[in-house]
């Protein structure tokens, strides 16, 4: 595990990087945090894709100013879908496809707010999309899925975010011939798949970490990458 800087269009900003053992040149995965942050979770989150035999970037989408200032900023991008987090995570891709040890595939990642970027991001250049939970859905799912990559989603049916979440995408994808691999996990909630502080208490607000449901939905992601990310052309 790395800490670099990435070059973007509004100047460089930090990231985590996390790379195979072994011999390349491997597939890149771009993973988005969830309104916390990046901290101990995320970089656990790269070491199991980087275990899985991909390139992990995680970039640290509240580089620039304050905390709270970066949280509004981004939550508002994630609204109009354009702006600076979006720029981001787009050359967060352009610096994996840059790097000798990447394949020329690269896939994104998400979770939370990471999950609604992964979504909103699918059709710009990326082999595959893993959304963990990312609700509330982005809006006009219809066009903003309009030519959009495989998809492989995962949500908690405890999700107070997420009623109605999963069916929708289903349909979308449906429709819009995108292949697709939609779980609903029914005994978990919202970040079932982060190890958030405070677990006892938000757990009762439908969060909170569940371990069988993070074991099964990162077998998904990992088969449907292995698919989708590791064949050329």
């Amino acid at each position: 595990m790395t800490t670099i800087e990435i070059a973007t269009p509004d100047g460089p900003i930090e990231a985590l990087l996390d790379i195979p053992d072994g011999p390349g040149p491997w597939p890149g995965v771009v993973v988005i945090h969830d309104a916390i942050g990046y901290a101990a979770d995320m970089e656990a989150i790269s070491e199991r894709i980087a275990g899985a035999g991909y390139l992990a970037v995680s970039p640290n989408l509240y580089s620039r100013g304050g905390r709270a200032r970066c949280i509004t900023r981004v939550f508002r991008e994630l609204l109009t879908q354009r702006g600076r987090a979006l720029d981001d995570i787009l050359a967060a891709r352009d610096h994996l496809l840059g790097m000798p040890e990447c394949s020329g595939k690269v896939g994104i990642a998400g979770f939370c707010m990471g999950g609604q970027f992964s979504l909103i991001l699918s059709p710009k250049g990326f082999g595959a999309s893993a959304p963990f939970y990312g609700t509330p859905l982005p809006r006009h799912l219809d066009e903003t899925l309009e030519g959009a990559c495989p998809i492989v989603a995962s949500f908690g049916g405890r999700d107070p975010l997420g009623a109605g979440a999963p069916d929708r995408l289903r349909r979308v994808a449906e429709r819009k011939n995108i292949p697709h691999d939609i779980k609903v996990y029914p005994g978990a909630g919202h970040s079932f798949a982060n190890k958030l502080p405070a677990q006892p208490l938000i757990r009762i607000a439908g969060f909170g970490y569940n371990d069988a449901a993070t074991a099964d939905a990162w077998a998904r992601v990992f088969a449907f990458f292995d698919e989708h990310l590791h064949a050329l052309g």
